[in-house]
């Protein structure tokens, strides 16, 4: 049976090291989903409003009406070459 060696985890007192940190202290700040602006199902940055951020509706699995714009134009371009639409639907096989 193998030995487990211990991991040592530990970082290098470099510059490369130095610099990581400065840029990680820098980088998780940016983080703007706070207690007064927690990030859930209502957030105005998780809804599909018509921005590029949001893509649900609040409405449970409702994966029909969603998506930011880029997506809803997407669905849309791609809705007119689908032979099945509203006016003419999946039908069971008889």
């Amino acid at each position: 049976m193998p030995t487990l060696e211990p991991l040592d985890f530990s970082q290098p007192n470099n510059l490369l090291s130095k610099y990581a940190d400065q840029e990680r202290k820098k980088l998780i700040p940016k983080n703007d989903y706070k207690t007064t602006n927690e990030y859930s199902s209502t957030n105005k940055d998780a809804l599909s409003d018509g921005d590029e951020k949001g893509r649900g509706t609040g409405t449970f699995l409702d994966v029909n009406n969603g998506g930011t714009n880029i997506d809803i134009l997407e669905r849309n371009a791609e809705i007119v070459i689908n032979k099945y639409k509203p006016t003419n639907p999946y039908t069971k096989p008889t």
